[in-house]
């Protein structure tokens, strides 16, 4: 049996086991049913054997990966041979049907923990699971619906043929198989892509158990008993979809070249809404678990979060944001499964709650300013707010597509500068976020009296007002919104601090909201400066047009670079060193000048000696390398006479044109950012001026290109060469030394060569100084050489570089944050465990 059919069988498994799921326990909902343990006992093997066959479709698709087996499209379309271990992990999920099998697979892990939920909401809580995992398995059926013409989901165990029927090939060979695949996107081979899809995917996945808590409660009417589990599993998920945010924000930051981590790209925007529901929710769980007040608000966000995280989906995998995206998925024919999820979902979910609303119990006093519900549902109230001027910006393709399918054209237009757009809304939201989260603090800890915590908000807000007036100083900030937004991020960070020390001193497990508050203020401060002081270093200031197709805007910001050629940039004095491919096996870098490929693409034979890793490796010897990238090995020499050398890499792929990602100098205040903005086409044809010769003797002197040179000697090949060009020819080598700035040198070997009688002639180029070198004629009678010498111009980079101030703390805001939510879970988790244990 193949494995493609063992996976397709264990995803109908799976989806069959999950069905009937829902079906036993619809007959388990009451406890004092006599059939209630067995209907229970037989849920529970429906649940291990829909979990076991979710593994084997897991295992199935990951061996047909692993093991290059190409006749399945979805290893053809998302990996190659080339591909390292870990980066074939990241093919798994590159695809629509691998991140809906990774969704699963998270499901699975969390079901474990939901197996000992209380017999009182045990069954509804797994109806609502066992649906919701039915509904994503469903994605991965790939079958046609006989009658209906209505395809159900998109199997990853569908072979090649099946997908390109008329290909020519197919019709010549029904059982063809390609040697290799098209290989993973070159932007998601990097280290962060193997870990981001996974953690927030686990984020995308945690908003089910609240989901089905709030919807479990309401369906046996027990409308308070699910806020501490809720709590729990709400902060959990909050921090880790929070986690995963932010490491696809460290990515971009890492990969692409826009040079920043959030360009507010309604894929990244799908994924930030549900977050700052999820945190509104938490809040509002927080406020009714300790006032009693609130409920059904925290009812209403908790099925936002799930419910948004659907959206999120639709959005990212239907198709419908066309062009908006660059990183939305191409439709596969899911889109009207993935709304029918959505909907049903969404209305179920409306309608139990509208028809329970009365019934849920309300707080018979009013909120007071100066109570701690008041401000922390000032706090939701924003973060609401936040996520709705996100959502209806995003969403604009979903209008024009409904108001499409009405028979009416709406031709809404997203916004022209979405960065601006996006940015100037959230600023303000973040303002109030801020001082809510210093005040709330106080409110939500301290039981004074409203005269005695303003007075302990002095010292904050002195220090804050102080701290903002260096700074402007200092910075020369004159924009004023910044320079509020700056004072109220202080004061946040400040007043948070204050708490910190006090529960510290009271109990460290109480410190986990001031550490997820401080680590926000810290976040805000990080961003404004970073994104609103970065600076440009590398300016034009020759006035030269790079190219007719680059805006304005790029050719002022960008530097043109010469091999080997000083430049003079700010503080810096920059040379451009020449391309470099990055070895295996931890090797470093080599100059790609002096390394021939060899048959196989990822292998090539040494032309120079070399010290890699602190080893040397001679000519002729077979070296690994990753073809993918090619390295600029850019050095910078600072002021103070400081070097450090950076390799930012490009490529130029087929299909996405020049693809660019950035080399990062890390200081304790700045970021030192560069990547490479063009570089020469690799099918254009190098002009070289007409051949000059000059005939010496082995020794002598000459120039190259007004470099000094000098012919060493001319020797035998060795052994790899001689095997390369071919056994029996008669072959030598000259070895000619080029003296360059800075005592750099350069060796360049020509080949003479005598094959069948004929002279065959294989020059040498060296890139570094612009010049194809021909050993011409040998001859014997006066033991002299004639070298044939033709000059071009050295090879050049285009590049931007960009200071960007203060991102470190950003960086250590989202690890505050991050450690805030994590002490807060384990709190939860831990600390409650005996109450937690009984409402669980």
């Amino acid at each position: 049996m193949e494995i493609g059919h063992i996976g397709h069988a264990s995803v109908i498994i799976a989806f069959i086991s999950a069905l009937y799921g829902v079906y036993v326990l619809f007959f388990a909902q009451k406890p004092e049913n006599p059939q209630f343990e067995t209907y229970t006992k037989a849920s529970k093997w429906a649940f291990g054997i829909h979990a076991m066959s979710v593994f084997g479709i897991i295992s199935s698709l990951f061996y047909i990966i692993y093991s290059h087996q190409y006749q399945y499209h979805y290893a053809w379309s998302h990996s190659s041979r080339l591909l390292p271990v870990y980066y074939m992990i990241s093919c798994f999920w590159e695809g629509q049907e691998g991140s809906f099998l990774l969704w699963i697979f998270w499901h699975i892990v969390i079901g474990f923990f939901l197996l000992n939920a209380s017999p009182k909401w045990r069954s509804q809580i797994w109806i609502v699971y066992f649906s919701v995992q039915a509904f994503l398995v469903s994605m991965l059926i790939g079958v046609i619906i006989p009658g209906l013409d209505w395809k159900l989901g998109s199997s990853p165990f569908i072979l090649l043929r099946e997908v390109q029927p008329d290909a020519p090939v197919f019709a010549i060979n029904p059982q063809y198989v390609p040697e290799d695949g098209r290989g993973l996107n070159p932007l998601l081979q990097n280290y962060w892509m193997v870990i981001h899809p996974p953690t927030l995917f686990l984020g995308f996945a945690l908003t089910l158990v609240p989901f089905c808590y709030a919807i479990a409660a309401l369906w046996t009417k027990r409308y308070t008993e699910w806020i501490r589990p809720a709590i729990a599993w709400t902060s959990l998920g909050a921090g880790v979809l929070g986690i995963g945010i932010a490491m696809g924000a460290y990515w971009a930051y890492e990969t692409l070249n826009f040079g920043g981590y959030w360009n507010w790209d309604p894929v990244e925007n799908a994924v930030y809404i549900p977050w700052l529901i999820m945190v509104a929710a938490l809040h509002m769980l927080m406020i009714f678990q300790s006032r009693k007040s609130g409920l059904g608000a925290a009812f209403v966000l908790v099925i936002m979060s799930f419910t948004l995280v659907l959206y999120a989906t639709f959005l990212t995998r239907s198709g419908i944001l066309g062009n908006a995206s660059v990183h939305s998925f191409t439709d596969l024919g899911l889109s009207g499964q993935l709304l029918v999820y959505l909907l049903v979902y969404s209305a179920l979910s409306i309608i139990l709650l509208s028809y329970r609303w009365r019934h849920l119990p309300h707080s018979p006093k009013e909120m007071e300013i100066y109570s701690k519900e008041f401000w922390v549902s000032g706090g939701v109230l924003v973060l609401a707010l936040a996520s709705f001027q996100v959502l209806a910006s995003t969403s604009i393709p979903v209008y024009n597509s409904i108001s499409k399918s009405f028979g009416f054209e709406l031709n809404l237009a997203p916004p022209a500068d979405p960065i601006m757009h996006y940015t100037q809304w959230q600023m303000a939201f973040f303002m109030f976020i801020t001082i809510l989260t210093g005040i709330g603090q106080f409110f939500f800890w301290k039981n004074e009296s409203p005269k005695s915590i303003l007075k302990s908000l002095g010292l904050p807000l002195n220090i804050a007002l102080a701290a903002s007036t260096c700074l402007i100083l200092f910075v020369g900030m004159d924009n004023w919104k910044w320079i509020l937004f700056l004072a109220m991020a202080l004061f946040g960070a400040v007043a948070n601090i204050q708490m910190l020390i006090r529960l510290m001193k009271a109990k460290t497990t109480l410190t986990g909201g001031a550490f997820a508050h401080l680590g926000v203020a810290l976040c805000l401060i990080g961003i404004l400066f970073s994104a609103g002081y970065s600076k440009v270093v590398s300016l034009n200031t020759t006035g030269s047009v790079y190219r007719k197709d680059f805006s304005t805007e790029m050719n002022r910001d960008n530097i043109l670079m010469w091999r080997h050629t000083p430049q003079k940039m700010g503080q810096y004095t920059i040379f451009y060193k020449g391309p470099r491919l990055e070895l295996k096996n931890g090797l470093g870098y080599v100059n790609k000048d002096i390394l021939v490929q060899s048959d196989e693409p990822h292998k090539g034979i040494l032309t120079d000696s070399v010290l890699l890793a602190g080893n040397w490796k001679n000519p002729g010897d077979t070296l690994e390398f990753y073809p993918e990238n090619t390295y600029y090995q850019i050095e910078y020499n600072d002021s103070t006479g400081k070097k450090f050398t950076l390799y930012p890499r490009a490529q130029v792929n087929p299909n996405m044109g020049l693809i660019a990602s950035p080399d990062i100098m890390k200081f304790a205040g700045k970021d030192l950012y560069t990547h490479v903005t063009s570089i020469p086409s690799p099918d254009e044809e190098i002009k070289y001026s007409a051949p000059a010769p000059v005939t010496i003797h082995a020794g002598d002197t000459f120039f190259i290109a007004d470099h000094v040179a000098v012919l060493q000697k001319v020797q035998k090949l060795s052994p790899a060469l001689q095997a390369s060009i071919g056994p029996t020819d008669a072959a030598v080598e000259a070895v000619i030394k080029i003296y360059g700035n800075e005592n750099q040198v350069f060796v360049a070997k020509p080949i003479f060569l005598i094959r069948n009688q004929e002279i065959g002639i294989l020059p040498d180029v060296v890139e570094d100084v612009g010049a194809r070198i021909a050993l011409a004629e040998i001859n014997p009678t006066d033991q002299t050489f004639t070298i044939s010498v033709e000059t071009a111009k050295t090879d050049w980079i285009i590049l931007k570089a960009v200071e960007k101030p203060g991102i470190n703390i950003l960086w250590i805001g989202v690890l505050v944050m991050t450690f805030g939510f994590m002490m807060s879970v384990y709190r939860r988790f831990s600390e409650d465990k005996p109450r937690l244990a009984k409402s669980l």
